[in-house]
């Protein structure tokens, strides 16, 4: 059940409107099933799958609180990492190892015949285990206890909002809010249904238009060249963010209408001076999670200088192999892990970095180039699309003319495709500093109601028709 699609708009309404009427006592059942259904319109086996997880990591948990020695204790935190750890690790690597096994095949290398199963990654599965995992470690660190009541765990591992794409949660900060005793909220209603509607936008208007011209260049790069490549490069850095901040946006916005506060997960990304900053801003919910459970477990910067720098490349490739096991995503986690150790040697810790206006086009720059591998197909697709970026730029008339074929895009189109950018650029120019939603809250009647109007129609009109998307970073 997408979040763009009428079921998701269905279901949403009835358990809005059943979730009020439910006593207190009851709530967490109540949304616990709603999640449950959620989840299992996808798939059957999708709902076994989390139950298990959750069964295994409720029961570890409580096992841990147990345990005397610091052996036990570690003896039963592997027998829930391991176990979640081994199956991410087999269903991001098993298509990769059937299409290489496939190749050798088609060259002759094996006398077999070629493999036709394809391996569904589950949905959310990389998210609602490593929140999983954060809990356990959180249990075996002492940092919080083991929660009793099996339920109030179970919402917290399948709470649907956050259960596709997170934001990735903290057992300390949600588990407390799930037991709270909640009045209907009309400020909490009001301000979710206006972050829903910009998450919509950014992801109907923006990410879903822009993906057609993506994936048809990046689909079949050997026929494009030039200015086309640098374009849609551009457009992919801006889709996955409308797509991946936007879907961020409708769950956060989902769970404070149930009086549900989530983590903030992105900060005006694109606005950031360095690659450093640019983490800090970008899927925080992600970073963190992998600051805090893999990076300083390695040491962190408490180490050796070495060493320090070996975390940061170590934990990027671990964030790039979790986005998947094909080298391209290996090769963009081993670049910025690489940006990060230049900018630690340039700005080592306690130095502060000085902000000049030209690092923030050139940050922008360098996180467009590491995009290219992120998007393409293969590691010889994202080095053609490198090497033909300034094809025949010498003569510009026709550097543009050719963009302007490849794009199969008229003028009038390309400027009507950045006008809904230019509005994005000036809401994150903005939230750096405010809360937009509730700063324009406050302005009158007559300016408020007309932008709101504006932006439903623009939702309405302007999004492609036809069956709903898929958010990006599902299959991950």
């Amino acid at each position: 059940m997408l979040f763009n699609s009428i079921s998701f708009g269905i279901f949403f309404i009835i358990v809005f409107l059943l979730y009020y009427i439910v006593p207190h006592r009851y709530r967490w059942g109540f949304l616990l099933f709603s999640s449950y259904v959620f989840y299992m319109n996808l798939h059957l086996w999708y709902g076994i799958l989390l139950f298990l997880t959750t069964l295994l990591t409720y029961c570890l948990a409580l096992s841990l609180e147990k345990a005397v020695t610091p052996g036990q204790k570690r003896g039963k935190l592997l027998l829930g990492i391991v176990p979640l750890v081994l199956i991410l690790v087999f269903f991001k690597t098993a298509n990769p190892f059937i299409q290489k096994l496939n190749e050798m095949i088609d060259a002759g290398r094996l006398s077999m015949q070629p493999l036709t199963m394809t391996i569904l990654l589950p949905a959310g599965i990389s998210f609602y285990f490593f929140q999983s995992m954060g809990y356990l470690i959180d249990v075996y660190r002492g940092k919080i206890s083991a929660e009793r009541h099996f339920g109030y765990y179970a919402l917290f591992v399948s709470f649907f909002p956050q259960l596709l794409s997170g934001p990735i949660g903290r057992a300390d900060s949600l588990l407390p809010q799930y037991k709270k005793k909640r009045s209907f909220s009309y400020n909490n209603v009001t301000y979710g249904l206006k972050l829903m509607a910009w998450g919509y936008f950014k992801k109907l208007v923006i990410a879903d238009t822009f993906a057609v011209t993506v994936n048809k260049l990046f689909n079949n790069v050997h026929s494009y060249v030039g200015l086309a490549f640098i374009v849609v490069t551009l457009m992919f850095a801006i889709e996955i963010y409308c797509d991946f901040s936007g879907y961020s946006d409708i769950a956060i916005g989902c769970a404070r209408m149930f009086g549900i506060r989530l983590m903030t997960n992105f900060k005006s990304p694109y606005f950031s001076f360095s690659i450093r900053e640019f983490w800090s801003r970008w899927h925080i919910s992600l970073s963190t999670w992998f600051r805090d459970y893999v990076y300083i477990p390695l040491g962190g910067n408490r180490v050796p200088k070495w060493r320090h720098l070996l975390n940061l490349l170590l934990t990027f490739l671990v964030s790039g192999f979790w986005h998947g096991a094909s080298l391209t995503y290996i090769v963009w986690g081993g670049i910025h892990g690489i940006l990060q150790i230049v900018e630690t040697l340039i700005y080592p810790k306690g130095k502060v970095q000085k902000k000049h206006f030209w690092q923030l086009p050139l940050t922008f720059i360098i996180l467009c180039f590491t995009w290219i591998f992120f998007r393409a197909n293969s590691i010889e697709d994202a080095l053609w699309v490198i090497s033909r970026l300034f094809w025949d730029a010498s003569r510009p008339l026709s550097y543009l003319k050719t963009a302007v074929i490849c794009l199969d895009l008229s003028y009038i189109q390309l400027v009507v495709m950045w006008i809904p950018v230019l509005l994005l650029g000036v809401y994150d120019y903005l939230s750096l500093k405010y809360d937009v939603i509730k700063e324009f809250s406050r302005l009158k009647c007559f300016i408020r109601w007309p932008a709101y109007v504006l932006l439903l129609v623009a939702i309405a009109l302007f999004s492609p028709k036809g069956v709903a998307t898929e958010f990006i970073y599902f299959q991950f």
